[in-house]
């Protein structure tokens, strides 16, 4: 993909390295060029210091051709000028805002603005770990919870176990696993060993944490 973010900050520095890293086409502004020395060295992409709602400044990183357009600044009426030059001068395919303030949700909606409200999502993130009581969750089905967390073996007197066992045992599903020491994920099969450590998503049904939080390191 060809991507442009404008906003070099803690979001958009981290967001530009992570597309690098998947080898995507990136290109970062910033109206300051020092705010480009929070990109890591694995970042191969463009940086481009201007005004992100210029139109030559845009043109310059590549608008004309890119599929994504991400407005990532830390002042939201900056961000919906970009977005705006972006889907009304270049017909840009997909345009994501950042929103700080919460209150304008309902505006950017009216305007058909895809965006993401850092605010709300921390904020529903806190509650559903307090509501949940664990610091693992990640999601609620009905009766059921998507866990994401450190393979804990040491209840077990064990450095390893078969996914099959665990299933077994405890009514539950392992989804997928990271493999600590290549940092290697898979979906695993009936006859995959976890071992100690592993980074495990699951399914749990909520009646039976408590008991498979022996597990759970932390």
């Amino acid at each position: 993909m060809n991507i442009i973010i404008v906003g070099c900050g803690r979001v958009g520095s981290q967001l530009a390295v992570l597309f690098s890293e998947r080898k995507d086409d990136v290109a970062i502004i910033d109206v300051n060029a020092e705010s480009f020395s929070r990109l890591s060295r694995n970042y191969e992409g463009r940086t481009i210091v201007g005004v992100g709602f210029d139109e030559d400044v845009l043109i310059e990183a590549g608008v004309e051709e890119c599929d994504v357009l991400v407005a990532a600044t830390n002042i939201d009426n900056t961000n919906l000028m970009i977005s705006e030059v972006g889907r009304n001068l270049f017909g840009v395919p997909h345009v994501l805002a950042r929103l700080y303030n919460p209150n304008r949700e309902n505006a950017y909606l009216q305007l058909g603005l895809d965006f993401v409200c850092g605010t709300v999502l921390v904020a529903e993130e806190m509650y559903s770990k307090v509501v949940a009581g664990h610091g693992s969750h990640i999601d609620t089905f009905g009766d059921y919870e998507i866990l994401h967390f450190s393979l804990d073996l040491s209840s077990k007197g064990k450095d390893s176990i078969k996914v099959s066992d665990l299933e077994r045992d405890h009514e539950i599903r392992i989804i997928a696993f990271e493999r600590k020491e290549t940092k290697q994920s898979s979906i695993p099969s009936d006859d995959s060993v976890l071992n100690a450590g592993d980074i495990v998503l699951a399914c749990v049904r909520t009646d039976l944490i408590d008991e498979f939080k022996q597990y759970m390191h932390g």
